[in-house]
């Protein structure tokens, strides 16, 4: 990876070290996503797929989703 690369990713990796963060912070609350992956994992493989600006949009879109009366179910990043 070139150094220019490394320095584009930056935005994207300090994305996905807030979504790590939240996930330690809250480990102890119990899971309420009805997705698979959870909304946490699917943002963060969004986010490093499509870089932090298109990844956490569609990480909100996601979350929107994720209520009682979704079905949820299996919805991997495209």
């Amino acid at each position: 990876m070139t150094a220019l690369r490394r320095v584009a990713n930056l935005p994207a990796v300090a994305g996905t070290l807030l979504i790590k963060g939240y996930r330690v912070l809250f480990f102890w609350l119990p899971s309420s996503c009805r997705f698979e992956p959870s909304c946490s994992r699917y943002t963060e493989e969004a986010i490093l797929k499509y870089g932090l600006l298109k990844g956490s949009w569609m990480g909100a879109r996601r979350i929107a989703r994720c209520s009682p009366l979704s079905a949820g179910g299996l919805d991997p990043v495209r």
